[in-house]
């Protein structure tokens, strides 16, 4: 878990702007099939990212090495003429390197009508969903149908029209297409906001009453005076000054750093702004973002972050100090100190005061009993604050908290990355207790559900892990933290229940690595005994991935950024354990750990090529696999699992006594 190394540049950038997650608006007409006259065709098209219908995000720019990019306008029913036309361009031009986009701007369509259509008409191209109709209205289209073939070189749309070989081909010779612009029979796409009187309108929206207003509510937590950004929103000008980037950043979905698939779940303290209040925000830019009447309440009001955001905390706990070289890569430091409370508590929240942003990445932490060493990570008990880019606090519910002992040690895995000059880290974590005399009725627990076999090819553009956890009883999931390295690039958890329905409870169609966040289901997931929960990673380890440190090398699991990780830490509770009546469930979940990161089919069985790491390389061995295997089912289940995992653990003890003296 490491910051990028392109994160000081990179969040200059990225922190200038205002966050989008596209979401649905109300529904659009659609005109019956009929001639469109041509609306005024963009020169260019600007960068953006759509989520597709089946819940991965393209983003445009990430293809300027391709020779040719096509849009398809696209429209859930009316594929019928388009669709097998669409099907022969993708399979004449794929071996080209030609990448096609079919565009969805009509905002009734679902995501499963535009899949069913992409199925009975046979065209693969991935459809991205305009709901809020950003990239259709930027680009003048107006009929499902109308193509759009765009030079990456420049950006510039070459041609629009109906699908065209001889347009594509032009753009491939680097050449102008003889016909720059075609009319295109095909049902109309109603633009509402593209009509004169609507431009009007937005050149009334009050920044006020109604701009002002959307900054202070979603983005001033991180752009205010000691605040994780690095300036603050604090009046009109600045705003002004920065609004080309802000409606970059709405329209490519990069900040606030909030990911999840806003079709997919809903999560208490959303941070993404609403379509309408991306609308009106992208609106009042484009008409020129007016500063009109009313008080400036962003420099009226002078907004500074707190020092705790969560109170006093009732026990400051001082990180020990580190000096951060300025360039290299530095390994994990687990330092520890004197757990100093004389007495158990009960823990409902921490939060973390980090002094160097730049230069620490993540804090985990954990409490070392007494008698027990320091070995990274194994001895350690519950957590006692933690700390990642954007999740600086963690708060259980009411009633809910964690066992923090007395005695031993308090630990912390410390993650430092170099930003160009030398600096001390001198770090603090806040903890908050339940009060003297108080206790929580219920416990939470915490696990991260990791993939330690990962193995992602060279030149691997999208790459898919996944791995489950088994829950034995009955469990109530409360959050989870999604976590890959440089190349992580989607990630996503599902709930495959005993009867075999299986859910998706959480989309990330696209991950960022400079960002983690906790995600709170605003609701509760109840886990059923004998459920699965499982995590699916996407890498990208390619050359159009442009945080990729080389994309020829093949990734493995590691700590450092340059390596990759699939980690998704879950917090949850089990629905039959109190404070009164606790369990030892999370044992029983254990067991079966290391099943769930190696049975790719969900099956419970490890097939000879499911297996990875040393047991690929035991069961390589002649005969190996079939010893294993005592029932003879051509694969290996838990309980044989265990027999290997036994023996394994009998040779390491044997190997690592000492050396008879032949009885001197």
């Amino acid at each position: 878990m490491k910051r990028s190394l392109t994160m000081t540049a990179a969040s200059a950038v990225l922190a200038l702007a205002v966050a989008a997650c596209a979401q649905q608006v109300p529904a659009t007409e659609v005109a019956t099939s009929v001639e469109a006259p041509l609306a005024a065709t963009a020169a260019r098209v600007d960068n953006f990212r759509l989520v597709t219908a089946d819940g991965y995000a393209r983003e445009l720019y990430r293809y300027k090495d391709a020779p040719a990019i096509v849009l398809v306008m696209g429209g859930a029913g009316d594929m019928a003429k388009v669709g097998p036309e669409l099907a022969k361009i993708e399979a004449a031009y794929k071996a080209k390197g030609v990448e096609i986009f079919v565009v969805n701007s009509n905002p009734k369509d679902t995501r499963e009508a535009m899949l069913a259509d992409a199925a009975k008409y046979g065209f693969a191209s991935p459809i991205l969903q305009d709901d809020l109709q950003l990239v259709g209205g930027q680009i003048g289209a107006t009929t499902v149908g109308q193509s759009f073939v765009v030079d990456p070189k420049t950006w510039k749309i070459a041609y629009t029209g109906p699908l065209s070989a001889a347009a594509i081909d032009s753009v491939l010779a680097g050449k102008a297409p003889a016909v720059a612009s075609a009319p295109v029979s095909g049902t109309v796409i109603n633009f509402p906001d593209r009509s004169p009187a609507r431009k009007a309108e937005f050149a009334k929206i009050s920044y006020a009453s109604t701009i002002a207003p959307l900054i202070e509510e979603k983005c001033i937590a991180c752009h205010q005076e000691g605040g994780i950004a690095p300036f603050g929103f604090d009046g009109y000008e600045k705003v002004k000054t920065f609004a080309p980037m802000i409606r970059e950043a709405v329209r490519t979905d990069r900040m606030p750093p909030w990911d999840p698939d806003p079709h997919v779940g809903t999560f208490a303290d959303d941070k993404s702004l609403s379509g309408e209040q991306i609308k009106t925000l992208i609106n009042w830019i484009e008409a020129g973002a007016p500063r009109g009447d009313g008080d400036d309440r962003l420099a009226k009001v002078k907004h500074v972050a707190p020092e705790w955001p969560l109170g006093k905390p009732d026990l400051i706990v001082d990180i020990p100090k580190f000096t951060v070289p300025a360039t290299g890569y530095v390994d994990y430091q687990y330092p520890t100190l004197k757990n100093p409370l004389t007495e158990g508590k009960w823990l409902k929240a921490a939060t973390a005061k980090v002094s160097q942003r730049q230069a620490v990445h993540h804090i985990l932490s954990g409490v070392i009993a007494e008698g027990q060493t320091n070995k990274g990570m194994q001895n350690w008990g519950g957590g006692v604050g933690g700390y990642t880019v954007g999740m600086e606090s963690t708060v259980a519910p009411k009633g809910i908290g964690s066992w923090v002992p007395a005695g031993g040690e308090f630990a912390y895995q410390m993650h430092y990355t170099p930003f160009g000059k030398e600096a001390v880290s001198a770090e603090q974590i806040g903890l908050y207790f339940y009060k003297d005399g108080e206790k929580p009725e219920l416990i939470m627990r915490e696990m991260p559900l990791v993939d330690q076999f990962i193995t992602i090819p060279a030149n691997d553009p999208a790459h898919k892990e996944i791995a489950y956890f088994n829950f034995p009883k009955d469990a109530i999931l409360h959050t989870a933290v999604v976590h890959a390295h440089y190349r992580g690039t989607y990630s996503k958890l599902e709930i495959l229940s005993p009867d075999g329905k299986r859910e998706t409870i959480l989309n990330v169609p696209f991950y960022d690595f400079n960002w983690q966040r906790m995600y709170e289901f605003a609701k509760p997931i109840e886990i059923k005994a004998g459920s699965k929960v499982i995590a699916t990673y996407v890498y990208d380890n390619s050359k159009r991935n442009p945080a990729n440190p080389d994309p020829n090398k093949e990734i493995v699991w590691g700590d450092q950024s340059f390596e990759e990780m699939f980690y998704t830490s879950l917090r949850y509770r089990w629905k039959d354990e109190t404070v009164e009546q606790q369990t030892n469930y999370d044992q029983l979940m254990n067991q079966t750990r290391l099943m769930g990161m190696m049975d790719d089919n969900l099956d419970e069985k490890l097939q000879k090529v499911e297996l990875r790491g040393q047991f690929a390389q035991l069961a390589a061995a002649p005969g190996a696999f079939e010893m294993a295997d005592a029932n003879k089912d051509g694969a290996i289940d838990q309980t044989e699992l265990n027999n290997v995992l036994k023996m394994l653990r009998a040779r390491s003890s044997a190997s690592a006594a000492p050396a008879s003296n032949g009885g001197e």
